[in-house]
């Protein structure tokens, strides 16, 4: 691994055959499942509080994730709004049976705090 994950480890998974497309490889949807709920991890901690996923910058895979591989997925807060946060989130593929890890793909996704009301709602100072 010539390049080191940027931000807080949220998620580890594995993946399984039943995430898989006829050629064997994960779903591209699976791994942005993934990467969204790390996110939304991050976006209730950051903001004390419910959010939602509102918006997913470009997202580029960069390598295929196979079955067995352990897909480990990162988040930093790059920006906080008055309601908003932008989260950069990568998804890094520790391969199976091996200490190795690729970066699969990295994307920038927005969530809004919102209340018991579904509204959007202010997100708190640190």
């Amino acid at each position: 691994m010539s390049e080191a994950p940027k931000g807080k480890l949220t998620i580890r998974t594995i993946a399984m055959p039943a995430d898989t497309n006829a050629n064997g490889d994960i779903f591209g949807g699976w791994v942005m499942s993934c990467m969204d709920q790390a996110g939304g991890i991050a976006g209730v901690e950051r903001s004390r509080g419910r959010v939602v996923t509102v918006a997913v910058d470009a997202m580029t895979f960069i390598q295929p994730v196979k079955v067995g591989d352990v897909l480990a997925v990162y988040t930093r807060i790059a920006s906080v709004g008055r309601t908003s946060m932008k989260i950069a989130i990568e998804a890094w593929a520790t391969r199976f049976m091996t200490d190795h890890s690729d970066k699969v793909t990295d994307a920038t996704f927005t969530f809004v705090a919102v209340g018991d009301d579904g509204r959007p709602r202010p997100v708190p100072a640190e």
